[in-house]
């Protein structure tokens, strides 16, 4: 097991009772709301360094009471029988700690950018995009998340082609940022007559939302055209030139949104541009960390089939970590924390493993 930092865990706790301090000295209104976020991301992480400490003198005041040879019998009778309950408790504490002093990803705190985008197997894939996105969406209420569409094709049977929303509030990225990949189906469709299985797929791209601290975008680099916005079928059909469309010179992205608002939709298409940017520099920055060893869990590529939806066996398969549930009938209705929760841990280990590595 790797050594816990006890110099970063001292640095923790100075921190804290320095933010404590500013915030009881009643500073200005902002200032004081960046204070309470950072006391609240601090304040577990110090009671579980706290915890630990008072373990670990438990310890040593009993190991000490063991060693003196003038203790009297009954006295270390009852040490030796606390002394294996309190070192196992002590090794959880241990295992935890080391969890909440992994590195953290910066962009865990961070709201998201969920892009779902029909791919093989037609209407179908359609359909598949759409409980997909109810899926998260009603995932994302259970966490009191709110989700905002910015830009939406709907299918001819339903569902939708492409679906981008924003996922706000507090911890979205650190919970969603595993989804991103190539997701599969095994259904037999509603149109099908004969009752045959369809295999289709869906991909998912989570992308953390970026500010404009994070990526700075000059004027000279995008252009942006106004157009008329249409919808299939005569849905959403708006006549004036609302629909924009911004593309980056620079790296050739292409963003557009058709909401009503001309402004809206600007404002819209420059957040999901900014969150794609900002992305590219993250994936960049990963690469160039990662080249010698990969995650599994998140290997970040978008073109890997990572899950697996089967209706007929009410099964979820997800590839990465080899988890099967029989239990798909809940999870497409957003009951998602077992999976997700067994795909954080799973890196969580991997990124233990490596500091084990790191250090042995």
């Amino acid at each position: 097991m790797a050594k816990l930092p006890i110099e970063k865990m001292r640095e923790l706790e100075r921190r804290f009772s320095e933010v404590e301090a500013r915030m009881s000295a009643g500073p200005a209104p902002d200032v004081y709301v960046k204070l309470a976020a950072e006391y609240a991301e601090l304040d577990p992480v110090v009671r579980k360094i706290r915890e630990f400490q008072k373990a670990d003198a438990e310890l040593a005041d009993l190991e000490a009471l063991l060693a003196d040879k003038s203790t009297d019998r009954d006295m270390r009778e009852l040490a030796e029988m606390e002394l294996p309950d309190l070192k196992e408790r002590l090794a959880g504490l241990e295992t935890d700690m080391q969890i909440i002093l992994l590195p953290k990803d910066a962009a865990d705190e961070k709201s998201a950018i969920l892009e779902i985008r029909a791919g093989t197997g037609g209407n179908e894939a359609a359909l598949f995009a759409g409980d997909l996105f109810r899926m998260y969406e009603r995932y994302a209420a259970e966490h009191g998340w709110k989700v905002e569409v910015l830009s939406a094709s709907e299918g001819e049977a339903g569902g939708f082609k492409e679906i981008i929303a924003t996922v706000s509030g507090r911890g979205v990225f650190a919970k969603l940022k595993f989804e991103s990949g190539v997701h599969r189906v095994q259904r037999v469709p509603e149109t099908e007559a004969g009752g045959r299985i369809h295999t289709s797929a869906a991909t998912v791209a989570v992308l953390p939302e970026a500010e404009d601290i994070d990526i700075e975008i000059r004027a000279e680099d995008i252009r942006i055209d106004t157009m008329r916005s249409s919808g299939a079928g005569g849905q959403h059909v708006n006549t004036t030139d609302s629909a924009v469309r911004i593309t980056h010179l620079p790296t050739g992205l292409v963003v557009t949104s058709s909401e009503k608002s001309q402004h809206q939709n600007r404002a819209k298409a420059m957040q999901v541009l900014r969150a794609r940017l900002f992305d590219i520099e993250r994936q960049k920055a990963d690469n160039e960390r990662s080249a010698s060893r990969k995650s599994q869990v998140g290997s970040g590529d978008r073109s890997e089939r990572i899950r697996t939806y089967n209706f007929p066996q009410g099964r979820l398969t997800d590839h990465r970590i080899n988890l099967t549930l029989y239990k798909l009938d809940r999870i497409i209705e957003g009951d998602l924390d077992e999976v997700i929760d067994a795909l954080v841990s799973d890196y969580q280990a991997g990124q233990l493993a490596q500091l084990g590595g790191d250090n042995g």
